[in-house]
């Protein structure tokens, strides 16, 4: 059966990521990040017991990330992890996300899923920030790989990487109760 997370389950979530981790095929994740990002995550269950796990991080408005897709080793290469992955592929679908990216080391399982190979220097600045604490950052090999929802249509979105500074409008009332605006490049305050 495959569910969305619940909080009791993520001890059982966290073991199953960090055992995969200590072989190197994905990022460690401590118990507070899986608590605080529970609602990421599908669950693969067997006899009411959690045997694999699956995140799907939204980037931006066009672009979902699939992450810490694990399943426990005697459960593996039984269909599970395809399982998971198409419930996050099916729930980026719902929030209307038109593309979905993995980082991964597992090409083929996610070529038959039709993701196709892409650059990873084309993926937006955001995706990196987990980089910052895997100690493959200098020496990543990890491949990019891209699905896109030809059913989602594409949502007109600023590029998540933009630099383009927005002046902002912000109303401030006054003591007799009247809103004026005041621009985010005017210092003044009454």
């Amino acid at each position: 059966m495959i569910r969305k997370a619940q909080l009791a389950d993520v001890p059982v979530i966290g073991q199953i990521i960090n055992d995969c981790a200590e072989y190197g095929l994905m990022l460690p994740r401590p118990l507070s990040a899986l608590y605080e990002n529970v609602r990421d995550f599908h669950v693969a269950t067997q006899d009411n017991r959690v045997i694999g796990v699956c995140g799907l991080a939204v980037v931006w408005a066009n672009l979902a990330e699939i992450y810490s897709l694990a399943i426990t080793p005697s459960f593996r290469f039984h269909g599970w992890g395809k399982q998971l992955a198409s419930a996050c592929i099916e729930e980026a679908r719902k929030l209307g996300i038109r593309k979905v990216m993995v980082l991964t080391y597992e090409q083929q399982f996610f070529l038959n899923m039709g993701f196709s190979l892409i650059d990873r220097q084309k993926l937006p600045l955001k995706v990196w920030n987990e980089c910052l604490r895997c100690p493959k950052n200098q020496a990543c090999d990890e491949i990019a790989m891209l699905k896109v929802l030809e059913d989602i249509p594409e949502l007109q979105s600023p590029r998540p990487d933009s630099t383009d500074s927005e002046q902002y409008s912000v109303p401030i009332v006054r003591k007799n109760g009247r809103q004026t605006p005041k621009s985010s490049q005017n210092e003044e305050t009454q």
